[in-house]
């Protein structure tokens, strides 16, 4: 911080005197031992110039919070300061921004679990003259002690939350732990520009776990979203066949046979009441004298059967005409 160039040069000038003092001792002896007291106090006098820093050159962002007899006498800087060599001395103060990384540590949430925490804190020494004071008379090393209390903070903080707590509310934490330290601080001359958790690590088993619970619940919800489309295709088909009278019925019910018939199979199996109701209408249509009645409930049926036996005689005269043919 000292003037270097401007100290070694005045420092250079009094070697050269002194120099010269040598030479003159021989060729003026008389001369220089009246003078003596005169030399002696002029090589102290640069001695004191070479061991002490009284200039100092202050850039924008320093300062020197000067003593005098060991009590706090001004704020030097920036620019040019004048110490006092012997009676004055100085502790030099940076005003930038300072970045503290600090070390990853291990804490234990609210529900138990062990993980692992890393934080960057920024801060700085106020401008004004008081507050550079303070930062060097009310704390030995404010950057070392913010660092000590963020880390006891993160404990406390974090050891109050859980683990998807401490997870979504990040925000909230550095929040709160910035809170914490500008309380203590206040007194320091600091300003806190920013705390910021960096990273979480969270241990592989309790990771999987979480990724586990998540699919389980997404399984979960596809499970009733495909139940609800069930439901409401179950409902549709409901309100659909609500409105189809028997003869409706019966046309797709022998129309489903009539597909089972054209399939690879080779037999078709009838339920009781359209057997009942083909014996009658074989009795019709074979002329017997006493034919069976059909029973209402089959005679919607009727009309449709016979042209399913219709269609099936003329597909059966078909396939003898080709047989013969060959």
């Amino acid at each position: 911080m000292a003037a270097a160039s401007f100290k070694y040069l005045i420092f250079l000038a009094f070697i050269a005197l002194i120099a010269f003092g040598a030479y003159a001792l021989f060729v003026f002896k008389d001369t220089v031992l009246s003078n003596a007291v005169w030399i002696v106090a002029l090589v102290v006098f640069v001695w004191i110039i070479y061991k002490f820093d009284f200039i100092l050159q202050l850039l924008d962002y320093q300062r020197a919070v000067i003593y005098r007899f060991g009590k706090v006498n001004r704020v030097g800087g920036p620019g040019w300061a004048w110490v006092w060599p012997v009676i004055e001395h100085y502790d030099p103060v940076d005003l930038r921004v300072k970045t503290i990384d600090v070390p990853k540590q291990n804490v234990v949430t609210k529900d138990g679990i062990e993980i692992t925490v890393d934080a960057i804190v920024y801060l700085k020494v106020k401008k004004d003259n008081q507050s550079v004071v303070n930062s060097v008379i009310e704390v030995e090393d404010y950057v070392q002690a913010s660092q000590l209390f963020i880390v006891s903070s993160l404990r406390d903080v974090i050891g109050s939350v859980t683990l998807s707590e401490a997870i979504s509310s990040i925000d909230i934490i550095n929040a709160k732990i910035k809170e914490n330290l500008l309380q203590v601080s206040k007194d320091w001359g600091i300003a806190i520009e920013s705390i910021e958790i960096s990273d979480i690590e969270i241990p592989e088993t309790i990771l999987q776990a979480m990724h586990d619970e998540k699919a389980a619940v997404q399984q979960k919800l596809a499970r009733m979203e495909r139940a609800l489309a069930q439901k409401a295709e179950i409902d549709a088909v409901r309100e659909a066949t609500s409105k189809l009278d028997e003869k409706a019925l019966a046309y797709y019910y022998i129309k489903a046979i009539e597909n089972m018939a054209n399939s690879k199979g080779s037999k078709v199996f009838f339920p009781s009441e359209f057997t009942r109701l083909a014996q009658s209408f074989a009795d019709s249509t074979s002329g017997a004298s006493k034919k069976s009645a059909v029973p209402a409930t089959l005679a919607p049926y009727k009309n449709l059967l016979k042209t399913y036996v219709d269609s099936a005689v003329k597909k059966s005269g078909e396939v003898k005409k080709k047989k013969k043919k060959k």
